[in-house]
């Protein structure tokens, strides 16, 4: 009876019998991808709500890229194992921060008091200049006298104070978690790669590890650069203002060079309490103020950071003031700063792990030469 069928019909039973074979391998997949989409659905839910919690950490991860950084640095002075070296490299960075704060404490309050005193009055010069052309810039009940916003109203006070102690607090805890997590990442950095490597499939191991290596590499090389440009810009506007004249000028080289962390968008912002400090002094000190920090910070900007950046990697302009402008919205101050370190990363990681592995283009473009 079964002799008697014809070949189309022996052909369906096949193709009913393969299909019937295939149908939990099926379901197996769907069940699969459906509960790949639930975890990561459940994964970015979980790091939008801790995402100020990621960003401390991100910032703990820079800080032990720097402490690596020294720690490599001295290994051509000191023959001494990496564990020494990084307690050396603490000891002086502990040192250097004790005499700072103790030099500090003597100039950096009078200096500052000063030039918030100066930048106050000329706020009221200017808010008088644009209320005379019909411009209320500031809001009618703006004032600057502090003392009186705090100190008229009791409770309004003592909600101020509580404020001011809830940030306080909060700013200390953050940079005692940035301080201890870049200390346990830097002194033992291979444990904490290989716990994440663990995650994915063992195939996959030895090219996540080599990625993350250039990461680290990638973030010391630019983190590096960025201190060497702040202290650069530090002194160069210091001096500068020093010889012009103009009163506070460490103060406001610090907040010069301090404001170069944040591309493009810290130096335009550097440039107003320059101006505002040299507006009372005449209008050829104000011009001379003004040239020389745009004098010095576009050759910083155009000649010295591409130099000392260049083996770096190249982040186009325009993608690093969207990510500054993005994750300044989204996250504050705290995003603004780690607006760019999170963009070189992230530019690394999409290279490598989707053009280059996902769609098969093998770039010939490397961002460092891979020396430690």
């Amino acid at each position: 009876m079964s002799e008697s069928r014809t070949g189309p019909e022996k052909l369906h039973e096949v193709v009913l019998r393969d299909t019937s074979a295939d149908l939990p391998d099926a379901r197996r997949s769907i069940l699969a991808t459906g509960l790949t989409l639930l975890a990561a659905c459940v994964f970015l839910f979980l790091a939008w709500q801790t995402v100020s919690s990621l960003l401390l950490i991100f910032a703990g991860v820079l800080f032990a890229a720097f402490l690596d950084a020294c720690a490599r640095a001295l290994a051509p002075v000191l023959p001494l194992n990496r564990a020494w070296r990084l307690t050396l490299v603490l000891l002086l960075f502990s040192a250097l921060s004790g005499f700072g704060m103790v030099w500090g404490a003597g100039k950096l309050p009078e200096q500052t008091r000063l030039l918030l005193k100066v930048m106050d009055s000329q706020i009221d010069v200017l808010q008088e200049h644009l209320l005379s052309y019909g411009v209320d810039l500031l809001g009618p009940e703006w004032g600057r006298d502090f003392a009186q916003w705090l100190f008229s109203d009791q409770g309004r006070f003592l909600s101020h104070a509580q404020f001011l102690l809830g940030r306080a607090s909060t700013l200390l805890t953050g940079a005692l978690v940035i301080l201890f997590l870049g200390i346990l990442f830097a002194f033992d950095p291979n444990s904490h790669r290989e716990s994440l490597v663990m995650l994915v499939k063992q195939s996959y191991r030895a090219r996540t590890r080599a990625v993350m290596d250039e990461i680290g590499t990638v973030m010391r090389l630019w983190l590096v650069g960025q201190l060497i440009r702040i202290i650069l810009m530090t002194l160069w506007v210091w001096i500068a203002l020093y010889l012009i004249g103009l009163p506070g000028p460490f103060v406001l080289g610090l907040q010069a060079g301090l404001s170069n962390f944040i591309p493009y968008l810290g130096p335009i912002v550097a440039a107003i309490p320059i101006a505002l400090v040299a507006m009372p002094l005449g209008s050829s000190l104000l011009i001379w103020a003004v040239l020389i920090y745009t004098i010095i910070q576009s050759v910083e900007g155009y000649v010295i950071g591409p130099l000392i950046q260049r083996q770096a990697v190249e982040i186009p302009p325009a993608w690093t003031l969207v990510a500054i402008v993005i994750l300044g919205a989204l996250f504050g101050v705290l995003g603004i700063a780690l607006a760019m370190p999170l963009v070189a990363i992230g530019r690394v990681a999409i290279i490598r792990f989707y053009v280059e592995d996902y769609l098969g283009d093998n770039l010939k473009q490397t961002f460092n030469d891979g020396r430690s």
